[in-house]
């Protein structure tokens, strides 16, 4: 299992876009929730943040091994990554916050098939 966070910029000028973006997903949810299973995404949260002059969306997601994005034949997906290679400034480097202590509780962690049926105990590992 994974637990990520990761910052990215979001080019200047593209601030109204990434509002249509993410209006677009809230508005899509019942589409963007049924794309979750495929990539075995249990949890994923876009945060956005301005610092200085410059804005960012980063994500956070709990997610096992799954499809990725790009081979999705969803429509909310297509647009989903459309938006992203409109708005994502490719010349910075993402920035991973490294996690360093994960609490689940043992419900959600069975739920999303994490823990140990026997043991409860959660597989994750700090790297």
């Amino acid at each position: 299992m994974r637990v990520e966070l990761t910052r990215f910029r979001v080019l200047p000028g593209k601030s109204e876009r990434v509002d249509e973006w993410l209006e677009m997903l809230n508005e899509r949810m019942t589409e963007t929730l049924a794309t979750l299973a495929r990539e075995k995404m249990h949890v994923e949260v876009v945060f956005r943040e301005r610092i200085g002059d410059e804005e960012f969306l980063s994500w956070f997601s709990i997610q096992g091994e799954g499809e990725e994005i790009e081979t999705s034949p969803h429509e909310v997906d297509r647009l989903h990554l459309e938006y992203w290679r409109e708005c994502i400034d490719k010349t910075y480097r993402a920035r991973d916050a490294v996690p360093q202590v994960v609490m689940v509780s043992h419900k959600v962690a069975e739920a999303i098939e994490w823990a140990d049926p026997k043991t409860s105990a959660i597989a994750w590992t700090r790297e």
